[in-house]
């Protein structure tokens, strides 16, 4: 009976000891969390928080919509219709709109060694040019290629929320550029619109 429980001890040992020596893999995170413990086609897994997400490059248009030179106006309307005929959503800079984008332009050009002129468009960051660059690149097909990884966007699409103007009244002042601040029981300037009284519009404005 003796030599049988020591038989027996060293066999459940021994099982232990295979267990213990056995690697423990932890579940696998597919295999837990999708349904059916089968791998789901890649549109439809759930993105992890370390996966890099591709963003749509920008396509930003800086214009005017004043007609007061007649050539820079036309200019603007013609690299609007070419890139709104391509395709693609444009975040559009009206710059007479407000001071401020005017003095951005004027920065990113000065940065590059360029005149101020409009209108100008920048892809991604990059700086192509004016209103003759861009119809050169679209009657090369060049701007086609440059405007890969661009999000798409319906020529007819018309904002909801401004009407294609890209800005709105003020919503903290109405557009009046006054506030009334009951501490010091006045009116001040309001610090969330331009000189206008205007604020882009967060619809179809980046």
């Amino acid at each position: 009976m003796e030599g049988g429980c020591g038989v027996a001890g060293g066999t459940e040992g021994g099982k232990k000891q295979q267990q213990q020596a056995r690697p423990q893999f932890g579940r696998s995170l597919t295999y837990h969390h999708h349904q059916g413990h089968r791998l789901l086609p890649r549109w439809r897994r759930p993105q992890l928080a370390d996966e890099p997400r591709a963003r749509p490059q920008a396509v930003v248009l800086y214009t005017t919509s004043l007609r007061g030179v007649r050539r820079t106006f036309a200019d603007c309307s013609a690299a609007r219709a070419i890139l709104r005929g391509s395709r693609v959503a444009v975040d559009e800079r009206d710059v007479s709109m407000d001071a401020a984008l005017r003095r951005e332009l004027q920065a990113l050009l000065a940065a590059r060694g360029r005149a101020f002129s409009l209108p100008q468009l920048f892809i991604g960051g990059r700086l192509v040019g004016g209103a003759d660059e861009v119809r050169q690149l679209d009657e090369s097909g060049q701007l086609r290629r440059l405007l890969e990884g661009a999000a798409g966007q319906d020529p007819a699409f018309v904002c909801d929320a401004c009407g294609g103007v890209r800005f709105v009244p003020c919503p903290a002042c109405a557009g009046s550029r006054k506030v009334f601040d009951e501490e010091e029981d006045r009116a001040l300037r309001c610090g969330d619109c331009n000189e206008n009284g205007l604020v882009r519009c967060a619809n179809c404005s980046s």
